[in-house]
């Protein structure tokens, strides 16, 4: 290893914990069941190396743009 690996890994790994303990400190305010997703074009960084997430949707924000000019589309008026 060298220092920009040590560098990668700990920026890893550092995001992994705050994204756990952002998701534990969300459930526990909720104190219901609900799924985490995980989202953006750097989702499958952690697809194999994490457990914490219930699916992985790389371009929810495009297929959300999507439904929103559909939307409009159909009704331009609203």
């Amino acid at each position: 290893t060298n220092t920009v690996a040590c560098i990668q890994s700990g920026v890893f790994w550092g995001y992994v914990g705050l994204v756990r303990e952002v998701c534990a400190r969300i459930k526990a305010e909720r104190d219901r069941p609900m799924k985490i997703v995980a989202t953006g074009g750097l989702a499958p960084l952690f697809q194999q190396s994490v457990d914490l997430f219930d699916t992985f949707e790389e371009d929810l924000t495009m297929h959300g743009l999507t439904v929103i000019h559909q939307h409009n589309k159909e009704h331009p008026s609203q």
